[in-house]
């Protein structure tokens, strides 16, 4: 099975398993699944409530969970790191590679001549080098042994120079260090000393040589280490090979002492010490060893293990010693006898220190250095050896015991296996060798702890081993799946594979050609670069940008795989200029485009990941690079990518938001006028790019995700920096006072609607029409093309006031100003009350005022993250905020004197109208700080400024935001708003790369937890809505708790949580408390938002057989949607925005209507506009906008929570009208049960029935309706007789409830029969109780929440507790 193919099939087992309960429903097309899916099951349970119980049950439990992605985890709470280039990455990588560059072997041999403090055995080690000293004359020997001794250390160290001196005095020795330090400069020396044919070294560290008076006579001179170190200085490594050589060590140690404590000298740190003894031990003398025992261990490792082995293992009388010698191969050749037997040693030894030393020891002597890194792992092998003799070896730095470590065994095991084999092999030369199983067992090792291993658990020992099987190309393939599953586990997986050395071993893999590696190489080098960005360098140098970018071109790759790619090049071009460079001359840019255009006609087909990481990839690329922009524009990237702003996931919309805001140019301080005028063609070419671009970026300002609003900020403020002129003489013109004549009072605007009464598209900045008198002068002409088309409405002259939403209530508009639905207001000549439409003109200055407009839109933005970076950008074009004191509007808020004192009763109109950032839902407190234009005249400046300056700034005392200067203080000018630092930076790139830095073969450990959890919901769901279905009539009016919520405005809107006896109760004022009614306590308390004078408009509770989140909608149609929000001083925002866009005519508010609808995973809103706006919370998208065909605005609106896409309205002239999005006219029927009097409440039956409703009037008649029927309703109650103020319809029981102004709750059964009647107490100071503002059931039990005009919630349950 290939890699790809495994982990296609690992993620989509994981997919599948979680796709029921978690965020995945990305191939739902607008709920038509669901619903019709919900309908099938339910089509045989038409009897109503009796029929069908477990059919009928399960269609109460929606599977959709919204709103769960990684993205709502912490986008308000922090920004995210990308991959590092510190921290922990940074200790993997050794921070300087040294090699050894020279070495000194000193013999002090003496042969036939014994020192005089050693007494020697019989029969005695006599072997140096493997070679008998006397077997040949002495000089002859002493010379052969010092070439073997050469030749052996250069089978480790090929390229150092090797200097030998045999028998030396000390200025032999003084002048070799000399040399050795000369010629290696700052790199190691190596030091080799065999004093076997010397005296001990002293307990003062000095080591001996000769003073050669006479060829007859030889006198033993003293050489302090001292003196040793001064000469070689640092990095060094010495070998001392003879008796009590821990003295040399011990010696070594005090002189690091004496020189830490202030003394001059050379540091121990670059000094690194092999001994071949304890200060107290002698060195063997069994002939079973050969005399340089430690010298063999560390040059001859293989020849010596075996030796040992042999003798103890039942090889010894079958397998004479010669024949070890004879081994077949070389070491360097993995596929004979003798390579393997290398082979296997060094990852057994590798294994044993990685297992054994700390990290950075492990770094610094088994990867720093080549030579050394042999050393130490024959080193290790020394101690097994000489141990068995009672010596043992030391080192600096110290080593933990190693010589009784598992890993032994198994090379004992490979050992015998191999040496088995010997003989026939040295007598068949061409005998076929048998590899041993060693690596293969050490990888279902390897295999079997990735199946039960984890971070808590001790680390996996045979990752070195991993790391020797790279190198082989039959256990290759196998290796790097079992790796790539290893890093998959998180992190601290990764950063143990590159501290165990893998980083060369990939990277050098990457030359291959083998297309079955691909695949799994990709997948490594995704989780590498999503841990540790400095890679990025490595790849480009050793070119594998291109392994990659031809793996992205290649279509037979899975999609996901593909996106590793563009997430592995990404990195390589983020921030990296020679990156750039190199994937712009491999041709990325067409690659990437190549893949977007082949993805757009196959929506459904593609990858979303795919796409994302196109774009990001393109947008790293472009970004800050001016030839990859050129290169991008010439390539049509724009036309390309802006289709990929109406994808279904917010991720791929904020990454295509992200790619094109890096082709606006930030650096040109050339004139932007729209016109080509004296520019040259590509000029020209570039800025009508530009124009797309921004024209496309208009239509995402209102995205429903802050995710891709906030990417749309970054890309208004690179505009902005790029086209400050202009868009600060736009800025101005907003606030510049106009001479007197023209505040004459204005005419009214003429508003056209679309024929469809609401959206022709999803783009808020499709702009309709009003207009303002000419007199005010043609400032620059406006345009309102947009690249979305549908309306041939275009701009006349008009001053840039007019342009969309800036009007709502501005300084310069009457209360007459009209508003379009869509809140944007299109520029036309107004004659006898005729509409002129003018011809398209060519791109012009309007786009400056579309901007300038998102840029407010997104300053007041709903999101605290969105919205700063709003006020960041009109920093950028010379607006910033201004501390004043903390200003309410509202009914009467502003201060008469401000208008009437004024000469000019004209101004009065401006008090009149209040803040427009009040009207258009935000609060929004600047001012302009560029200086002032050409003062106006004495009597009109004073009240326009009072105006401006103090009624238009509310709430910013002890703003947390308000970090910019106030330009009344004296920061005027514009400095500072020229410099690059003021651009906002883009986060969806490193918020994307999280996503590869998670397990992506493997589901979440948590995901069980989950499912039992929704498991256990469901069963007490299903259990309690069949108690509500068939318990006797219920009575809920038996209060069981009273809960005084201290809001000063009184209870707005309440909410029963469904498994906890937890009431959510919120007032005008937007706050929001959370109350357990059985322990009477208060569990949180906190602000929807910083300016809240809206009020809010209803709660709603999202997944809440899950994960449940509170959505809280404000009268104004922002949204805010929060979890945690029972935890005190714990609450997170999860998301945040604006589901209205736009005013009825003349109206001041918005008075937001809106509703939840679980199954379908849809919100739907509406309110003062002519249409329903159909919210998907899965994408964060407005998928749909319903004509609500009335000419009164909604009051009253109920979704369907049985079938998917249903809902019905309630309207202020008392019409009712249901519709459904699942079918193509959207409007099911519409009737008017009510005579001229708003919907206050309306909902439907419990049960399956969707055409049963009931529906509450102001006037207090309560309507029981059969839309199958449209002519009458078939019940009609008179409850409350012009004073019913709240409607409430159990979702399972048959029973409704109504509250009224005259402090009355009355219960009906949905026969007409009154069930009960509460009537509210008085309280012990005798007051009554204030009028029911709210009524809510709880979902699955008969319980009432009311809340009152006075900050009172009661709550009531069935006076029979069996029906509770």
């Amino acid at each position: 099975m290939a890699l790809g193919d495994l982990m296609a099939s690992q993620l989509s087992q994981s997919s599948m398993t979680l796709s029921n309960h978690l965020d995945d429903f990305s191939s739902r097309e607008d709920g038509d699944f669901v619903g019709h899916r919900r309908d099938s099951e339910t089509a045989s349970s038409s009897g109503g409530n009796a029929a069908g119980t477990t059919t009928t049950s399960m269609a109460y439990l929606p599977q959709t969970v919204v709103l769960c992605d990684l993205r709502h985890e912490s986008f308000e709470a922090c920004v995210p790191s990308g991959p590092s280039e510190s921290g922990l990455v940074s200790k993997w990588r050794p921070k300087d590679r040294m090699k050894t560059g020279c070495v000194a072997l000193v013999l002090c041999l003496n042969i036939s001549v014994d020192p005089p403090d050693v007494i020697k055995i019989s029969p005695c080690a006599r072997m140096e080098c493997w070679i008998d000293p006397f077997s040949m004359a002495a000089p002859k020997a002493l010379e052969t042994i010092g070439k073997t001794l050469h030749s052996q250390y250069e089978r480790w160290q090929p390229r150092a120079r090797y200097k030998l001196q045999l028998d030396p005095t000390v200025d032999e020795v003084k002048k070799l260090c000399h040399a050795c330090r000369k010629y290696a400069k700052s790199e190691r020396v190596l030091f080799h000393y065999n004093g076997h044919g010397v005296p001990k070294p002293t307990t003062n560290g000095e080591i001996w040589l000769f003073n050669k008076l006479d060829q007859s006579y030889t006198q033993y001179i003293p050489l302090p280490v001292s003196d040793l170190d001064s000469w070689l200085e640092t990095p060094s490594i010495y070998v001392f090979d003879c008796s009590a050589a821990g003295n040399i060590v011990n010696a070594f140690l005090e002189r690091q002492d004496w020189n830490s404590s202030g003394s001059s000298g050379s540091s121990l740190k670059d000094c690194i010490l092999l001994a071949a003894c304890e200060a107290h031990e002698t060195l063997p003398q069994s002939d079973e060893f050969p005399a340089d025992v430690f010298t063999s261990c560390l040059t001859t490792p293989i020849k010596m293990a075996l030796r040992w082995f042999c003798s103890r293992s039942l090889l010894r009388d079958t397998l004479e010693h010669s024949l070890i010698d004879r081994i077949p191969g070389r070491q360097t050749d993995r596929k004979t006898l003798l390579g393997e037997l290398n082979w296997i040693f060094t990852a057994v030894t590798d294994t044993i220190a990685w297992n054994v030393l700390p990290h950075d020891l492990f770094q610094r002597l088994f990867r720093q250095d080549l030579l050394v890194a042999s050393l130490f792992r024959n080193f290790l092998l020394a101690e097994r050896i000489m141990r068995s003799a009672n010596c043992s070896p030391i080192s600096y730095p110290m080593l933990p015991p190693t010589h009784q470590h598992h890993m032994w065994d198994a090379w004992d095991m490979a050992a015998e296996i191999c040496l088995s084999q010997l003989q026939s092999l040295v007598e068949e030369p061409n005998a076929e060798f048998q590899p041993s199983p060693f690596f293969t067992e050490q990888l279902t090792a390897f295999e079997v702890w990735l199946d039960h291993g984890s971070e808590q658990k001790k680390p996996p020992e045979q990752l070195p081993i991993v790391l020797q099987v790279l190198l082989s190309q039959c256990h290759r393939f196998r290796a790097l799946v079992l790796l790539g599953r290893f890093l998959d586990m998180g992190p601290w997986a990764v950063d143990l594979a590159l501290s165990v050395g893998i980083f060369p071993y990939v990277l050098k893999l990457l030359q291959t050609t083998a297309i079955e590696l691909r695949q799994i190489l990709v997948f490594i080098w995704t989780k590498i670069l999503a841990l540790d960005k400095s890679c990025q360098v490595d790849l480009v140098k050793d070119g594998g940008h291109v392994y990659f970018i031809r793996f992205l071109e290649s279509l037979d790759a899975y999609p996901e795989q593909r996106a590793m790619a563009a997430f592995v090049l990404a990195v390589i071009v983020d921030s990296h200029r020679r990156g750039q460079e190199a994937c712009i001359k491999a041709d990325l840019t067409h690659v990437c485009l190549k893949h977007l255009q082949l993805a757009t006609p196959h929506e459904s087909l593609t990858e979303p990941l795919l796409l994302q990481w196109l774009c990001l990839c393109l947008g790293k690329l472009w970004e800050d690079f001016l030839e990859a922009q050129i290169l991008g524009l010439q390539a049509d990237a724009p036309i390309i990518c802006i289709p990929l702003l109406s994808e279904p996931q917010p991720e791929v919309r904020a990454s295509a938001v992200f790619a094109l805001g890096t082709l606006l140019d930030v650096g040109s301080d050339s004139p932007r006028d729209g016109v080509g005028g004296d520019e040259d063609c590509d000029d020209d070419e570039k800025l009508k790019a530009e124009m797309n671009i921004i024209k496309s970026l208009l239509n995402v300002v209102s995205d429903g995700s802050p995710l891709v609003r906030a990417e749309v900020a970054v890309a208004l403020a690179r505009f902005a920096f790029g086209h400050n002129k202009h868009l600060k003489s736009i800025a101005a013109a907003y606030w510049k006072p106009q001479p007197n004549s023209l505040l004459n009072p204005l005419p009214s605007l003429a508003s056209v609607r679309s024929p469809s009464g609401g959206y022709a598209n999803s783009s808020p900045y499709m702009q309709h029409g009003s207009t303002i008198p000419t007199q005010i002068g043609p400032v620059m002409r406006v345009g309102s093309d947009s690249i979305s088309g549908g309306r041939d409405g275009r701009a006349s002259t008009s001053t840039p006031l007019s342009a969309s939403g800036i009007m709502h209530g501005s300084p310069l508009s009457d209360d007459s100003s009209q508003h379009s639905d869509s809140g944007i207001l299109v520029n036309e000549s107004s004659s006898n009350g005729l509409i002129n439409y003018s011809r398209p003109r060519p791109l012009d200055g309007g786009i400056y005022s579309q901007c300038v407009l998102a840029m407010f839109t997104l300053a007041k933005d709903p999101s605290p993250r969105v919205a700063s970076l709003g006020r960041q950008i009109l920093a950028i074009i010379g607006i910033e905020q201004v501390v004043t004191r903390s200003l309410r509007f509202g009914g009467g808020s502003f201060r008469q004197g401000d208008a009437t004192s004024t000469p000019n009763p004209n101004l009065a109109g401006l008090a009149r109208s209040s803040s427009w950032f009040d009207m258009n839902g935000g609060h929004l407190p600047l001012t302009f700080r560029t200086p002032p234009v050409s003062p106006p005249r004495q009597s009109y400046l004073p009240g326009m400024r009072r105006v401006c300056s103090l009624e238009f700034r509310p709430h910013l005392l002890n703003s947390p935001d308000s970090g910019l200067a106030d330009p009344l203080l004296g920061s005027g000018g514009t400095s500072g708003t020229s410099e690059r630092s003021l651009l906002p930076q883009s986060t969806i790139y490193n918020w994307s790369c999280g996503h590869f830095s998670r397990p992506l073969l493997t589901a979440a450990d948590d995901n069980e937890e989950i499912l039992s959890r929704r498991e256990d919901r469901e069963k007490i769901v299903l259990d309690r809505i069949t108690k509500c279905q068939h318990s006797s009539v219920s009575r809920p009016s038996n209060q069981i708790a009273s809960w005084d919520t201290k809001f000063e405005t009184g209870t707005k809107t309440a909410l029963l949580q469904p498994f906890s006896p937890v009431v959510v109760a919120a007032d005008e004022n937007e706050r929001i408390r959370v109350w357990n009614y059985e322990e009477t306590t208060l569990l949180n308390s906190f602000d929807n938002h910083d300016f809240p004078d809206k009020g809010i408009s209803k709660l709603c509770l999202v997944n809440e057989l899950d994960d449940t989140l509170l959505l809280v909608a404000s009268c104004d149609g922002n949204i805010r949607i929060w979890k945690d929000y029972s935890l005190g001083s714990k609450q997170k925002l999860v998301t945040a925005f604006s589901s209205i866009q736009g005013h009825r005519p003349g109206v001041r508010s918005v008075n937001a209507v809106v509703d939840w609808q679980q199954q379908s995973g849809y919100l739907y809103a509406s309110g003062e506009i002519s249409s329903i706006m159909v919210w998907d919370l899965d994408k964060e998208q407005l998928v749909n906008s319903i004509p609500t065909s009335s000419e009164s605005s909604v009051s009253a609106m109920s979704a369907s929570q049985v079938h998917g896409g249903q809902l019905v309205a309630g309207f202020a002239d008392g019409s009712v009208r249901l519709y459904d999005v699942r079918t193509p006219e959207m409007i099911v029927c519409a009737t008017q049960p009510h005579a001229h009097t708003g919907v206050v409440g309306i909902g439907f039956q419990p049960g399956f029935h969707p055409a049963k409703i009931v529906s509450a009037s102001q006037a207090g008649d309560i309507q029981f309706l059969d839309v199958r029927n449209e002519t009458d309703a078939y019940l009609t109650i008179d409850a409350h007789r012009g004073s019913l103020t709240a409607l409430a319809i159990h979702r399972h029981a048959p029973i409704i409830a109504s509250g009224s102004a005259k402090q009355l709750i009355k219960i009906f059964s949905l026969g007409g029969e009154q069930l009960g009647i509460i009537r509210y107490n008085p309280t012990f100071l005798a007051q009554k109780i204030g009028s029911v503002s709210c009524l809510t059931f709880h979902p699955y039990k008969v319980l009432l929440a009311a809340g009152a005009a006075d900050a009172l919630v009661s709550i009531y349950a069935d006076e029979n507790p069996q029906n509770r």
